[in-house]
């Protein structure tokens, strides 16, 4: 299944443009479900109509910044979207609007951040005398481009070199970058490697936790004692990446299954003492894995340790 995005717009629609021709290329991972903007009479609206693309749009004059944005998200949920991207859309967005779409949201910006935030980014890298000025793709945080970068690319800045010249440029390096990460970005959230890495980040900060391989899974345990989580990478041939933690038992099993049999399963050889928990879905809440991982590693670990944690959660 193709990830499915939504990009959000306000004028010529040239980064939206770049995004939905890519995704019509042969294995690519996402497909546009719609393209959306604050400005009815955007000339990307037509570009993505014209190529069959749903399309919404919304003004922003008259409503206060959290109504336009509710407006939106109901649009962008109605689609289906996974994720969203911005592409040129030029409006500040409400704080309530980037935690409904947090870790999910992504922006280009015409300069290597963190370096000049903001506006008149190709004329400020100029005036520094910077060698290179570029762009970046982030992820949209609640501060105005201070996400985590996810992509760049470098431009060189010549001699001769006005703000409009470079960003010519900058805009055909933008093209190139923001389809590649977008589709690396969805992807991620079904890439064992990925899936795994995250894993051991939650793992490994549990007291006195190693890693170590087991029956060709990473497996996670006390040091000197017994293991609370293994990443189960397509387990004999069942096309899974999950995580497998202790539960209390067959009951606890059943429920979790019976509440959401897509996400949760009794893992083979484990027996009811644990629980399979898909991770490749792309959806899923790290928060929530974290507490699982956590759980786990309490219902296996030595009273000390359980005894330790807990004063120490008292201060």
């Amino acid at each position: 299944m193709k990830a499915k995005v939504a990009v959000l717009i306000s004028g010529a629609g040239t980064n939206m443009a770049a995004i939905l021709f890519a995704s019509k290329l042969p294995n690519c991972p996402y497909e546009i479900v719609l393209v959306a903007s604050n400005n009815p009479d955007a000339a990307g609206l037509k570009i993505a109509a014209a190529e069959g693309i749903p399309t919404f749009a919304a003004s922003h004059i008259g409503l206060d910044r959290t109504a336009h944005d509710a407006v939106m998200h109901d649009a962008i949920v109605g689609a289906g979207t996974n994720y969203v991207a911005l592409a040129g859309y030029m409006r500040i967005l409400s704080t309530e609007f980037v935690a409904k779409w947090d870790g999910r949201m992504l922006n280009i910006h015409p300069s290597l951040l963190p370096k000049y935030k903001g506006l008149h980014t190709h004329q400020r890298a100029i005036d520094a005398k910077d060698a290179v000025a570029g762009t970046s793709v982030h992820l949209v945080t609640a501060e105005l481009d201070d996400g985590p970068v996810l992509g760049q690319i470098e431009v060189a800045i010549l001699p001769d070199d006005t703000a409009d010249t470079l960003s010519d440029r900058v805009k055909m390096a933008e093209y190139q970058l923001y389809p590649k990460t977008l589709a690396d970005f969805v992807t991620r959230e079904t890439d064992p490697e990925y899936l795994t890495a995250q894993v051991r980040n939650l793992a490994l900060t549990q007291p006195e936790a190693d890693e170590k391989l087991s029956h060709g899974m990473a497996c996670f345990g006390i040091v000197g004692g017994k293991k609370f989580a293994y990443v189960s990478v397509d387990h004999h041939n069942d096309g899974k990446t999950a995580l497998l933690v202790k539960i209390s038992g067959a009951e606890e099993q059943a429920m979790l299954i019976d509440s959401d049999a897509d996400r949760y399963y009794r893992p083979a050889y484990f027996g009811d003492g644990w629980i399979g928990i898909r991770l490749d879905l792309g959806d899923t809440d790290w928060n929530h894995i974290g507490d699982w991982i956590a759980k786990s590693w309490r219902a296996v670990a030595p009273r000390k340790l359980t005894k330790l944690m807990d004063v120490a959660g008292e201060f």
